[in-house]
């Protein structure tokens, strides 16, 4: 755009409606500037996102797998009309781009879950950003782009697709190779990218995903520190890293095939492509939310077509004879499968132990702060009645007379009353509850803090899905106060259960609803036979033990359990040995 059509809209805008982008709208507007969304050119009308939902196709028969809308709340939509011009502002007001109305218009939201995600089913992240924060109508039209929103951090790292390409061009690289990746790279991620560009001939790209969903995400910069961190272990000239503004929809094989596209737009002839990629992980059963290779087997059925040669991420074998390498093959006794470069003894982002091979100690010291420095969830999950909420007091105060670290509780009944005020008891409403629970827990430990988290979190599924929440930035600790039902009602002051068994509440958890224990919690205390500060020391022994809290020199004679008397709760379920912290 011309300075003198940038002025003059700017002196227009005092008139124009505006729309304030949240951050992936954000995203999304600059991936759509920049021309990474090609041959998108702006969000999408109704045309085109029906048949995308449906046949992964745009309206004139493009390959296009993942919809870009523009959600706007019904209040907003009821004020905009045909041919007037919307200013489409930041966070902070600044007006990025101008867009000149076409078409106003209803998705079917429950019907692009199920075809993007699976399911409608809250406990999905995405499915329940879609059907409970998006707005409930999209707007599309001509966007002229005004200024995008000014970028401080790695500038050095950010490059758009024709700047890239343009950049190939010139140093007269034909075959580039993408990886793209939303974590950290460890030494098994190099050493197959490394081998794999060697192998092609092909100059490797690595894209960082950085895109924001929400305005609390702040992690992109400890892992942008741990990408840079790598590329001299790559041959001179040999590799390049990017930073790549995309808000992910974590849709699986859909997601695949659209990567592929996006990467295509920068330059790449060839795209890695994990045997996962882009899943959530797994579900509370252990099964993957899309299974193994789906999204290789969508995007090799369009190969041809994508005009992108797919290269599958390999698993690879560390060889205990050769520490020094990587290998790609069958396995022995004295080796180490690692698949698609994921660690065998955990996740190092979740505080893991990490061997001293995994990794490299310039990346490890970006992503992995001291374990007494990282932020730690402990989540109280148990029947009405049970303690949770007096054991979760008793260690806040414990917690205050030990540590420094500043301790947030959340307590169930709190919570409902705050944030959760206009939910009712249903499980879609019980999970949306939880969900939020996690979300707010999950900005507390990215900050390094502690939280107690003391609901009911009566469904296995999203308490799984509320620690996949919470890893992404600290510790997350299960903490199932086990206290029989039996013993629960005896202790019923208000008379919920006497109630709930005439039938007075409906969906009373453990008597008209379920209750759907743990079976493998960190820890597991019952309440009936040992006092709220007992349990409470259980729990702090643990956190000692586990080097997530240092015992002060005192700790005996302030009447505090020491580590090396009690490293493990005393109450434990039998069918399940509590997991180490993570």
């Amino acid at each position: 755009m011309s300075s003198e059509r940038a002025a003059e809209l700017k002196a227009a805008a005092r008139d124009f409606i505006s729309l304030d982008l949240n951050p992936r709208q954000l995203c999304d507007l600059e991936m759509l500037a920049t021309g990474a969304f090609s041959p998108l050119t702006g969000f999408m009308g109704r045309a085109d996102y029906e048949q995308v939902c449906s046949s992964m196709r745009l309206a004139d028969g493009t390959l296009w797998p993942v919809p870009v809308t523009l959600n706007v709340p019904l209040a907003t939509a009821e004020r905009l009309a045909a041919g007037q011009k919307v200013a489409l502002r930041d966070i902070e007001g600044t007006m990025i781009a101008v867009l000149t109305v076409a078409e106003i218009w209803r998705p079917d939201k429950v019907r692009e879950a199920e075809a993007l995600y699976g399911t409608s089913k809250p406990t999905h992240p995405e499915a329940n950003y879609l059907l409970n924060v998006a707005g409930e109508a999209c707007v599309a039209g001509t966007i002229e782009v005004v200024e995008l929103s000014a970028r401080h951090d790695f500038l050095s790292f950010r490059g758009a697709p024709a700047a890239l390409r343009a950049a190939f061009q010139a140093a007269g690289t034909h075959l580039v190779l993408a990886y793209q990746t939303h974590k950290a790279m460890h030494r098994a991620h190099v050493e197959f990218t490394r081998n794999i560009a060697r192998a092609h001939n092909a100059h490797l790209l690595i894209q960082g995903v950085v895109g924001k969903k929400d305005l609390g995400e702040t992690t992109h910069y400890a892992r942008a520190r741990a990408l840079r961190a790598v590329l001299d272990r790559y041959p001179p000239d040999g590799a390049r890293l990017n930073l790549l503004d995309l808000s992910t929809r974590q849709c699986g094989p859909r997601a695949t095939l659209w990567h592929a596209i996006i990467n295509k737009n920068y330059g790449c002839t060839h795209f890695v492509v994990g045997h996962d990629h882009h899943d959530l992980g797994e579900y509370a059963d252990g099964a993957p939310v899309y299974g193994r290779f789906q999204g290789l087997e969508l995007a090799a059925r369009h190969e041809h077509e994508l005009g992108v040669r797919l290269v599958p991420m390999r698993n690879l074998i560390y060889e205990e004879d050769h520490p020094e390498h990587f290998l790609v093959g069958r396995t022995s006794q004295r080796h180490v499968s690692v698949p698609d470069g994921h660690s065998p003894f955990g996740r190092p982002e979740r505080g893991h132990e990490i061997a001293q091979w995994f990794s490299y100690p310039a990346v490890l010291r970006q992503i992995v702060p001291p374990r007494q420095q990282q932020g730690i969830t402990l989540f109280f999950t148990g029947l009405s009645g049970s303690g949770k909420s007096t054991v979760a007091q008793v260690l806040v105060a414990k917690l205050m007379e030990v540590s420094s670290r500043p301790v947030t509780l959340l307590d169930g009944d709190v919570v409902r009353k705050h944030l959760s005020s206009e939910l009712g008891f249903s499980r879609e409403h019980r999970d949306l509850n939880i969900l939020r629970l996690g979300y707010v827990s999950s900005l507390i430990a990215s900050h390094g803090g502690i939280v107690i988290c003391a609901p009911i979190a009566p469904y296995a599924q999203t308490r799984a899905q509320v620690r996949g929440m919470i890893e992404q930035h600290g510790i997350f600790i299960e903490v199932y106060i086990a206290t029989p039902i039996s013993m629960c009602e005896t202790r019923d002051r208000k008379g919920l259960y006497a109630r709930a068994r005439a039938g007075l509440i409906k969906n009373f958890t453990g008597v008209s609803d379920p209750y759907e224990a743990p079976t493998a919690a960190e820890i597991a205390i019952d309440t009936s036979n040992i006092s709220p500060q007992q349990a409470a020391d259980d729990i702090l022994a643990y956190l000692f033990a586990g080097g997530l809290i240092e015992p002060p020199a005192d700790a005996a004679d302030a009447g505090h359990v020491a580590p090396e008397a009690q490293a493990a709760p005393r109450t434990q379920r039998p069918e399940a040995e509590p997991r180490p912290a993570r």
